[in-house]
């Protein structure tokens, strides 16, 4: 007969809950499911106590998988009513967007204010193109300045400075496609600091020199930006996607 019963252990600050099963198995097994519930399975002969301890030194996998998982998810975009009031987060700040009715429309940011000008309030389809298509100019602006800043660290070793292509992706911040010199970004990313940018960029440019990601490929990215772990956390938990 298979017991279950819920358990949690704190990591980091961080609360992970899992079910355990006692069942009749050999060792201790851990596995994240897709729908990132956390399973411990072990038999009554193994202490509570080692059980929480083995979990708690499996965290930092567990979270990666989680993580993951929730990349994976079926997108549910909330929708935007594009009214004053709301907010929109663009390089790491949030700003509240003021809708007002003018002759000259178009899109400005000032003082954490995000300014749509615009002919009819009422028209919700116009609202939605000028901004998306502003925040797309800017996607645009600022990952072309990280790939100007960042190349030079890694133009002398035989790296041709690839060209920008911008694409909505669920599951990554960017991908090197190296048969055709381009790297992908992810256009949410422009909600993101500069540095953590800056990361994704050097992050897909290694992948010409270094396909996989082995050994060497963080070994050589450490060399070139030893705070890159910092950076990806700050991306990964910070950054937060409107879903």
């Amino acid at each position: 007969m298979i017991y279950m019963e819920k358990n949690s252990i704190t990591y980091n600050g961080k609360q992970i809950e899992f079910e355990l099963q006692r069942k009749n198995v050999k060792n201790i097994n851990l596995n994240v499911r897709p729908d990132m519930t956390i399973v411990v399975s072990a038999s009554d002969r193994v202490p509570m106590d080692y059980i929480l301890n083995f979990v708690k030194d499996k965290a930092p996998w567990i979270l990666k998988n989680v993580r993951y998982f929730c990349d994976v998810q079926p997108e549910h975009i909330t929708k935007k009513d594009y009214v004053s009031g709301e907010t929109f987060k663009y390089l790491g700040k949030q700003y509240r967007l003021k809708v007002e009715e003018t002759e000259t429309e178009g899109v400005k940011y000032f003082q954490g204010f995000i300014y749509l000008n615009i002919k009819d309030k009422n028209n919700y389809d116009r609202k939605e193109k000028l901004l998306n298509d502003w925040f797309r100019e800017k996607a645009e602006l600022n990952f072309r300045e990280s790939l100007e800043r960042v190349y030079p660290v890694i133009e002398k070793y035989g790296i041709k400075k690839p060209e920008i292509q911008i694409k909505t992706m669920k599951a990554r911040w960017g991908s090197c496609i190296r048969e055709k010199n381009t790297i992908l970004l992810n256009y949410e990313l422009i909600k993101a600091q500069k540095f953590c940018i800056h990361y994704v960029v050097l992050h897909e440019l290694i992948h010409f020199k270094y396909r996989n990601h082995d050994a060497d490929y963080y070994d050589f990215l450490t060399s070139l930006m030893p705070d890159w772990k910092q950076r990806k956390e700050i991306l990964d938990e910070e950054v937060v996607r409107e879903l």
